[in-house]
């Protein structure tokens, strides 16, 4: 792990989960009035939710295949309906990208373990609960939320679960849209927006976006060695990043975020930036100079805090600090005190980028 310079500017962190709980088990009736509780829903007819939570491997009464069927197609209707209402300005194709990222197998995948839907699910499949096991221990140790794959596939099972739910009580309730999403929506949080698709973008899209701007061409080619399937990415022709996987879109994906990693810092060259320094000894005009660091290297926005106020009301100093996440780490950066709260981002957003500077990224 590489450790920062001395008397850094900025520091990093690096980010690490405990692992997962054991699957407990349980019986049906159990099940039931558990699960109605993490939906915070009571069934008329309990039925319905003892279908949603039985899968086909338990021959002994209903699956939840009809359910499911059902179920993805409320629950993208309920989730189009959301973002027709919320962003009447924004056209199909975003609506349409809106809607994918929130019902995805990867997002609802992740709602069944965030919210322990896979602990009460009937089944007579061994290896059913070995790959849910693996995905939950790596979905617990993501430090945030993986929008387009983590480190390994989803169980589709998993997402299965959720669209069964979501239709159980789509009927339970009359077959009733609103009321599906005044319940399910909390399920679903945090709501992929636009601003989230605009700050996570999918990384073989940006991979071609960013390689298409400098006028090079990306090539991804495939393989499969034993178990594993591999992914390479060349940019006219040469190689810049391998990953492998089990499955072939998550090897895909990974290889391009290792990609978009060397290449941030190496297709677009220098960025250019002015570090000249004012008679206090900072950047000048420094906020929006960090705001144009990110935006060329593919960084989310940096985000700024106040960590401290003194001072009476009408004279009052403020510290504030600003943070910058890369592609693997997160920086903090504070500043110096200043009587305006807008002077005192730019000078945290000055030592950030001298502590940037520092670490050879800008």
């Amino acid at each position: 792990m590489q450790s920062p310079p001395q008397n850094s500017l900025i520091s990093y962190t690096y980010k690490v989960a405990p692992p997962p709980d054991p699957l407990p088990p349980s019986d049906m009736y159990t099940s039931i009035l558990a699960v109605e509780n993490i939906l915070q829903y009571k069934f008329k007819n309990k039925s319905l939710l003892e279908e949603a939570l039985t899968h086909s491997s338990y021959t002994e009464s209903r699956n939840y295949q009809r359910l499911e069927l059902l179920g993805d197609a409320a629950l993208g209707l309920a989730v189009s309906n959301y973002f027709y209402v919320a962003y009447p300005e924004i056209g199909q194709g975003q609506l349409t990208l809106l809607r994918a990222a929130n019902v995805s197998t990867e997002k609802l995948a992740r709602v069944a373990v965030r919210m322990e839907l896979y602990r009460y699910v009937r089944h007579n499949a061994t290896d059913l609960d070995d790959k849910v096991t693996d995905f939950v221990r790596v979905v617990l140790e993501e430090d945030e939320t993986e929008f387009y794959g983590g480190a390994i596939k989803a169980p589709k099972v998993l997402a299965d679960i959720v669209e069964s739910v979501a239709a159980a009580i789509y009927v339970d309730r009359g077959y009733n849209l609103v009321d599906l999403w005044m319940v399910f929506r909390r399920l679903l949080e945090p709501i992929v927006t636009v601003d989230v698709l605009e700050k996570h973008p999918q990384p073989v899209t940006m991979l071609f976006e960013l390689c298409q701007k400098e006028g090079k061409k990306v090539d991804i080619k495939h393989w499969r060695k034993g178990e594993k399937n591999i992914s390479s990415i060349f940019v006219d022709g040469e190689f810049i990043a391998s990953s492998f996987s089990e499955h072939k879109d998550n090897a895909k994906l990974h290889a391009a975020k290792l990609a978009l990693q060397k290449l941030s810092f190496q297709v677009s060259g220098s960025l250019n930036i002015d570090l000249g320094l004012d008679g206090n000894g900072e950047v000048q005009g420094a906020k929006q100079k960090l705001h144009e660091v990110c935006g060329k290297r593919k960084w989310p926005k940096p985000s700024f805090s106040i960590d401290k106020e003194t001072g009476p009301s009408n004279q009052k100093k403020f510290v504030c600090s600003v943070e910058v996440e890369t592609f693997d780490r997160v920086f903090v950066a504070p500043g110096n005190e200043k009587l305006k709260i807008k002077d005192a981002e730019n000078s945290a957003a000055s030592s950030m980028l001298l502590g940037l500077h520092e670490h050879n990224l800008i």
